[in-house]
């Protein structure tokens, strides 16, 4: 069975490579906010032109779709910008942003009609060169020539840090294709992210979780990243590394750097390259930390239950937002829900007003009047003593298990 997946790999492009793909970046920001601009305009034309009272095939079109912003962009680009055609820059990369920008646009207006899940989203806004660099290329047009080099149109084959055989094997015995690459730019370091089909059956099966695995309850938390509560009646505590509380000093003293230095030195080129290469650092921590905790997790449990989050509503509270933001919550669970098919186990996710932590695991009365600083207490109904967060998992479990549905 095919899964798609993304496989990241760390690029070492010479002098003359980073400036083209530096160029390359450039491109792809000038062509979203070209697409970005073409309809706004039309769209205000088109609702000036209602107020007129046109209708029908007379009103502006507006090219909401991929081809029609393409087809925008091939006609206006001779006069608009000369230099893409003297450049010889890759024609796929106008492409992709096209279709990244109606993507975009597609999303907001599901969103606006009701379509869309999750939360609303609004109109698409400018892409701007402190929001990233980064450009596409469409199916297999990025792809690995062996285990450690890589040929992106345009630009030339260019070295890579990482291994690729994984990837390669695969493709070579037709087990993998790639549907597509980004190439991405972060504190002064390249990386390319392969979109992949691959079958991972042989390494699902070889990795698939026993099925008299327990089963188990996890309370997530501040303190303590997540206290789970086995089936068996075994108890284990997870702690975070909190990796941008570790680098704040770092950070802190990084900053002041570069807000003392002068715009345009070398200096400040200098103190930039060293804040983004401090939150590189705090994110792939971060990245590692929940990857090898969330592989572990599906391999050894048969069933794991969780809380549903409101990380959005959390994040609000400005005492704790730092905090919520460093842990990672909801990348934890997306990480479980996609390993769990993989590997064979069950995520069960309890409904966001379940009382796990105010209700006694023994006589089942709710405390309403359990406080977030209370890290222990006492039951007013049967006595019983609680540890929040062991009582709060060990309730997720027994939700999880007398659920006939789960």
């Amino acid at each position: 069975m095919s899964h798609k997946q993304g496989l990241r790999y760390e690029l070492a492009p010479d002098a003359g490579q980073a400036v083209l793909m530096g160029r390359h970046c450039g491109l792809s920001r000038v062509v979203e906010n070209f697409c970005l601009e073409t309809v706004r305009k039309k769209w205000a034309q088109r609702k000036a032109e209602e107020t007129y009272g046109i209708t029908g095939d007379d009103l502006t079109k507006v090219p909401w779709s991929a081809p029609a912003l393409e087809k925008e962009w091939r006609a206006k680009h001779p006069d608009l910008f000369p230099w893409f055609g003297e450049g010889k820059l890759s024609s796929r990369i106008p492409k992709e942003a096209c279709r990244v920008r109606a993507a975009g646009f597609s999303n907001y207006l599901k969103s606006r009609q009701g379509k869309r899940k999750g939360q609303r989203m609004g109109f698409p806004t400018w892409r701007r060169r402190k929001d990233g660099s980064r450009f596409r290329y469409d199916a297999d047009r990025a792809r690995p020539l062996d285990a450690r080099t890589v040929r992106l149109p345009a630009i030339g084959d260019v070295a890579v840090r990482e291994d690729m055989s994984w990837l390669t094997g695969r493709m070579t015995t037709g087990q993998a294709r790639i549907l597509g690459a980004t190439i991405r730019e972060q504190a002064g370091r390249w990386w390319v992210s392969f979109q992949v089909e691959v079958d991972r059956d042989e390494i699902n099966e070889r990795h698939r979780v026993a099925a008299d695995a327990p089963k188990c309850g996890i309370d997530l938390g501040l303190k303590t990243f997540a206290v789970i509560r086995n089936c068996d009646g075994t108890r284990e505590e997870i702690h975070a590394p909190k990796p941008l509380k570790a680098a704040l000093r770092a950070l802190k003293r990084a900053n002041r750097k570069l807000s003392g230095s002068k715009e345009g030195s070398k200096n400040r080129d200098k103190a930039v390259r060293r804040v983004g290469r401090l939150h590189l650092r705090v994110a792939d921590r971060r990245k590692d930390f929940l990857h090898k905790t969330t592989t572990r997790l599906t391999r050894t449990k048969s069933a794991i239950a969780v809380e549903t989050l409101h990380v959005k509503g959390m994040v609000k509270n400005r005492r704790l937002s730092r905090a919520v933001s460093d842990a990672g919550f909801g990348e934890f669970v997306r990480q479980l829900e996609y390993k769990a098919r993989w590997y064979g186990s069950r995520i069960w996710k309890a409904d966001r007003w379940f009382p796990s932590s105010k209700r006694c695991g023994h006589c089942h009365r709710v405390n309403r009047s359990l406080a977030l600083a209370d890290r222990t207490w006492v039951c007013a109904g049967c006595g019983t003593v609680h540890d929040r967060d062991d009582n709060a998992a060990g309730n997720l479990l027994e939700a999880m298990l007398a659920d006939p549905t789960a």
